[in-house]
């Protein structure tokens, strides 16, 4: 099989053709510090050695790949070979991270501060914020986090333009809700949740100011696992949202007008969207873990519900095929379900404890 694909990518090139591109999948095995390597729709291998996977998140620029641990490592490996190139530990606790062009900024839980590397991992700068970071983000040459503890979202500037190794320096600090937890970022506009609050906070980056937007579902069920929501949904027109506590996905537009609830079967955590924007692939907690709903984002309705025989904990869409990949933790599986057919075509077997999916493509 290898033989034959090596021989497809060479006479592509003698005939002046290009290859088709290709998607590598890296799946988080989280209780077993190690990342299961998924190619052609069989496990190929296991990344080792590669620390505490509770919260691992992983991350792809050009031919780097990167991946923290919960423990506060940065890896960086070959997406390519899987060989680890290198390793640097930020702190005890890390959460998430982004990549500039020449930089990694890491935002820490431990020892309260973001950490500035080269994309080698040599460190450059630590910013000292006296909290919880969380939510850490880039639009061009500022950097925003949050600050869990304080109530607070910071915006830094690299005050070298980009040129170089930056470094950057506070230019703004805006009090929001009560526990900031988790953002996304849309162009200029930085979006960032909250634990404590019933709503979200939207920042324009451009005039450099701050609304809450109330959250229009109610409900007061217990949250049995907090949503990410770096995984709401950015359509060209619409914004999904979770609803924390109560079994719906709220509709807003791109001005955050409110549209719709979505009714779902359980509390949702995840809302993922299709690379053509037709659908979301929603997960729960509790009860309906095992379960996956797919809503038609034009018709706001819930067309199918899958069943799974674990656990869901992650979905992954294919950029390449009309496949949604399902990570079912409980049964040490991760299915593929065909979305054109809308059933599971294959389930691949040998996961350990399979977490959050990541595309590497090539």
């Amino acid at each position: 099989m290898r033989i034959w694909v090596l021989a497809t990518m060479l006479a592509g090139l003698m005939y002046g053709g290009t290859v088709a591109p290709r998607e590598k999948f890296f799946v988080v095995e989280r209780e077993s510090e190690s990342v299961a390597v998924i190619e052609d729709g069989l496990i190929r291998s296991h990344m080792e050695q590669m620390h505490n996977m509770n919260h691992g998140v992983m991350k792809f620029d050009g031919k780097d790949g990167y991946v923290i641990s919960r423990d506060g490592y940065v890896v960086k490996f070959d997406p390519l070979t899987t060989k680890i190139e290198g390793e640097y530990k930020t702190s005890k606790s890390a959460i998430g991270f982004v990549i500039g062009a020449n930089y990694l900024a890491v935002a820490n839980y431990d020892d309260k501060s973001v950490d500035i590397l080269t994309r080698d991992l040599k460190p450059i700068q630590k910013i000292k914020t006296g909290s919880k970071n969380v939510g850490i983000k880039i639009a061009g040459n500022k950097l925003i986090f949050a600050e869990m503890d304080a109530d607070k979202v910071a915006v830094y500037e690299d005050k070298n333009g980009g040129k170089g190794l930056p470094k950057f320096e506070k230019i703004k600090e805006f009090d929001v809700g009560k526990m900031p937890f988790d953002a996304m970022i849309q162009g200029n506009t930085y979006i960032v949740g909250f634990f404590l609050t019933k709503g979200f906070g939207v920042i324009d980056l451009d005039t450099m100011t701050y609304k809450l937007i109330p959250i229009t579902a109610k409900g007061d069920k217990p949250v049995l696992k907090v949503p990410h929501f770096g995984f709401w949904s950015l359509s060209r027109d619409k914004t999904f949202i979770p609803a924390v506590g109560d079994n719906k996905v709220m509709v807003y537009d791109k001005q955050f007008h409110f549209i719709k609830n979505i009714e779902v079967q359980g509390l949702p955590v995840f809302t993922s969207l299709s690379p053509d924007q037709k659908y979301i692939a929603v997960t729960f907690s509790g009860k309906d873990f095992p379960t996956i709903q797919i809503v038609d984002t034009q018709s706001l309705k819930v067309i199918k519900t899958f069943h799974f025989p674990g656990k869901v904990l992650h979905v992954r869409w294919s950029k390449l095929e009309p496949k949604l990949y399902v990570s079912v933790n409980g049964a040490n599986q991760v299915s593929v379900i065909d979305t054109k057919k809308w059933d599971v075509v294959q389930e691949i077997k040998g996961a350990k404890r399979p977490s959050g999916i990541f595309i590497y493509q090539y």
